[in-house]
């Protein structure tokens, strides 16, 4: 029955806009592409032009999240909340606001330095857009290397089945971007295991502490959260862990 009155409220739907463009003497445009007009390869050329701007816009916020320190800091965060076991506390609003606001902070001398080699002299009409792109893109690999193992470097330019390149420094971003993703989240798992030892151990401190008075029932992890809270509180937590994760990147 609610499927009928769905389809009904659709076909009404559908009538009246068929009316008001009716009475309105709306034109609506038409598309016709023919392969066989000889200006189909301009079009399709302008086509393809436009899917691929669409593609890029697209998939922009996550090229800018796995080429910059995001990664790290967003991954770290959720394992520091995850050991101390507050559930959603703080939620994943705040973590990943505050992951955004320290990759502006970390990334800003990379990014200035884009600003003042690659955009000041393309808006100036002093380098030509290829030359803008070249130098926009080096900083931001030098960056990205700084931060990729050699190891991972070496399995992805095996993927490749290319010709070695001579230095880091002329490898591809293809080969660039995935070597330092999967550096990052190593560095950011090896981080986390750190962030979970004393954690654990407080657990199992209070884990045997009521097993010894008899409280079996009781889940140590609702005890053991108060005394875990109030450590990361007295060791200024915060403090040490976004200073340690700035300093990372240094």
């Amino acid at each position: 029955m609610k499927r009928i009155v769905q389809f009904l409220a659709v076909l009404c739907f559908l009538g009246l806009l068929v009316g008001w463009v009716e009475a309105a003497e709306v034109t609506l445009p038409g598309l016709r592409f023919d392969l066989d007009n000889p200006q189909a390869p301009q079009q399709m050329s302008g086509i393809l032009q436009i899917v691929f701007l669409m593609t890029v816009l697209s998939i922009a916020p996550a090229i800018l999240i796995m080429t910059t320190s995001f990664t790290r800091l967003a991954v770290v965060l959720s394992f520091l909340r995850q050991a101390i076991g507050t559930q959603q506390s703080p939620p994943n609003q705040i973590i990943i606001g505050l992951a955004l606001f320290l990759t502006f902070f970390i990334m800003q001398p990379v990014w200035q330095k884009i600003h003042k080699e690659a955009f000041v002299p393309y808006t100036r009409h002093e380098i030509s857009g290829e030359e803008f792109a070249r130098r926009g893109i080096a900083p931001l690999k030098d960056f990205m290397l700084k931060q990729t193992s050699k190891k991972d470097l070496a399995l992805f330019v095996s993927f490749a089945q290319s010709e070695k390149p001579e230095n880091a420094a002329s490898l591809p971003l293809t080969t660039v971007i995935p070597a330092f993703v999967i550096s990052e989240l190593k560095t950011a798992f090896q981080i986390g295991f750190l962030l979970y030892i004393p954690f654990i151990i407080m657990d199992m401190v209070v884990s045997s502490i009521l097993l010894s008075m008899g409280m079996m029932m009781l889940p140590p992890v609702m005890i053991s959260l108060p005394f875990k809270l109030m450590l990361f509180v007295l060791v200024d937590g915060w403090n040490m862990l976004v200073g340690s994760l700035v300093k990372s990147f240094v």
